[in-house]
C-alpha cells in the first residue's frame, strides 16, 4: 500500500506541475450524423475522402482495430524513411478506444477522417524533427517534436512518456509517436471538456475515473 501511494503520489506531483493550457489538443470529431446530412452538406474533398473510406472500411463502414492495424501498417511500409516496428493490434485497440466518442468499439467516417488529419499532421513533424534522418527521433529531439505537435512537456512528464514510449537509448519510432500523441491529445481533450470551470482541475467519481482510463 505504501509503495501504491508513492506511485500515485509521483504522478499527481508530475501532472500538478503542468499548466493544461499550454497543451493544444486538437478539436473533437463532428458527431455522427445522418447519411443524408452528410451528402447534402460535404464538401467534395470530404466527399472524395468518404469514397476512400469506404473502400477501407468495407460493408458496414466502420474500422475496426485490426482494420486500423492493417490499414497503417500497409501505407507506413511504403515509407522507408520512417523507421517501425509496425503499428501492433494493442496499439491500433487504444487508438480505437481513445476516438470512440460513441463508444461502438469502432471508428466511423468522422472518427477515422479526425485520426487521419492528426496521424499526417504529426508525421510531417516526425520527419521536420528527425534532424539526422535515420528514422527516429531521438531524445534531444523529442522535446521540440512534442512541442511542435502542441504539447509542450515539463521534464518529469517527458521523463515518463520516454519510459512508457521509447526504446532503452531515448528513441522513439513511429508508431511508438504516433500512438502516444493520440492517447496524450485524446487525454487532454477529455481534461478540458472535464474541466467545466476552466481552472486546471477536475474532479471525477469512481466510474468516470475508471471509464476514462480502462478504455483507452
Amino acid at each position: 500500500m505504501f509503495l501504491a501511494k508513492r506511485l500515485i503520489g509521483g504522478l499527481i506531483d508530475v501532472v500538478g506541475n503542468i499548466d493544461p493550457n499550454q497543451f493544444l489538443p486538437s478539436d473533437p470529431p463532428p458527431p455522427r450524423r445522418p447519411m443524408a446530412y452528410a451528402e447534402q452538406n460535404e464538401s467534395d474533398e470530404e466527399r472524395q475522402f468518404r469514397k476512400v473510406f469506404q473502400q477501407l472500411a468495407g460493408d458496414d463502414m466502420e474500422v475496426s482495430p485490426n482494420e486500423l492495424m492493417n490499414i497503417l501498417n500497409k501505407i507506413i511500409s511504403r515509407h522507408g524513411d520512417l523507421k517501425t516496428d509496425g503499428f501492433s493490434i494493442e496499439s491500433c485497440r487504444s487508438m480505437v478506444a481513445v476516438m470512440d466518442s460513441d463508444s461502438s468499439g469502432k471508428l466511423g467516417f468522422h472518427e477515422f477522417k479526425h485520426l487521419w488529419n492528426n496521424i499526417k499532421k504529426w508525421q510531417a513533424i516526425y520527419k521536420q524533427y528527425d534532424a539526422d534522418r535515420s528514422g527516429l527521433i531521438s531524445a534531444n529531439e523529442l522535446p521540440a517534436a512534442f512541442k511542435a505537435a502542441g504539447f509542450p512537456l515539463n521534464d518529469q512528464l517527458f521523463q515518463m512518456i520516454t519510459r512508457r514510449y521509447s526504446d532503452d537509448n531515448g528513441n522513439m519510432d513511429f508508431d511508438n509517436y504516433i500512438g502516444c500523441l493520440v492517447r496524450l491529445d485524446a487525454m487532454c481533450r477529455a481534461f478540458k471538456t472535464l474541466d467545466k470551470d476552466d481552472n486546471g482541475i477536475i474532479k471525477v467519481n469512481i466510474q468516470e475515473w475508471l471509464q476514462l482510463t480502462m478504455y483507452s
